[in-house]
């Protein structure tokens, strides 16, 4: 079971999603051992929107994290929260969704937006949507001390190391 790290950047959110979670093994609504407290659709909505990061089953509700710092969270019907540094804010034309106190009380730098976005185009939605997203990704990822993972929280090489290369090889050329 993968959930979100706890740190303390990611204290709020897992605090609030502790008090809603009920471990589950079973049934419709179960998400990695926990009752699932994100509409299936939402769900699929956020794996659209980053489809390069693996989406972290926290206490039943799915999160995106950068370094293991919660940046994005798919939850209920139809909310999807994001982690902007402050003062910033959504853009203009994206629509808000209900509030999700306290993560979204002024100052915490949490927003809510319409994961669907109604009165964008589909394929407008989709961009914004995943810009956002991206960028709260990559915010999170600032707020974290570890230096060993790369802001997708793969292990980052020494200097030297390269990936699939053994040691010694020249590279051939064909």
């Amino acid at each position: 079971m993968t959930l979100l790290p706890d740190l303390p950047q990611n204290a709020p959110l897992l605090d609030l999603l502790r008090q809603q979670g009920v471990p589950q093994e079973r049934g419709a609504y179960v998400h990695e051992g926990w009752e699932l407290h994100t509409h299936p659709d939402l769900v699929e909505r956020l794996e659209d929107l980053a489809p390069q990061w693996p989406v972290l089953a926290t206490f039943g509700v799915p999160v995106l994290a950068g370094k293991g710092i919660a940046a994005v969270v798919a939850w209920s019907m139809g909310m999807l929260l994001v982690r902007l540094r402050l003062p910033e804010a959504p853009a203009e034309p994206l629509e808000p969704a209900e509030p999700c106190p306290p993560l979204t009380d002024p100052g915490q730098g949490w927003y809510s937006l319409c994961p669907w976005q109604r009165e964008l185009p589909s394929a407008e939605s989709k961009r914004l949507l995943s810009l956002l997203i991206q960028h709260a990704l990559s915010y999170a990822a600032s707020l974290s001390e570890d230096d060993s993972i790369d802001w997708q929280g793969r292990p980052v090489l020494a200097p030297g190391e390269r990936r699939g290369k053994a040691k010694g090889r020249r590279p051939s050329r064909d």
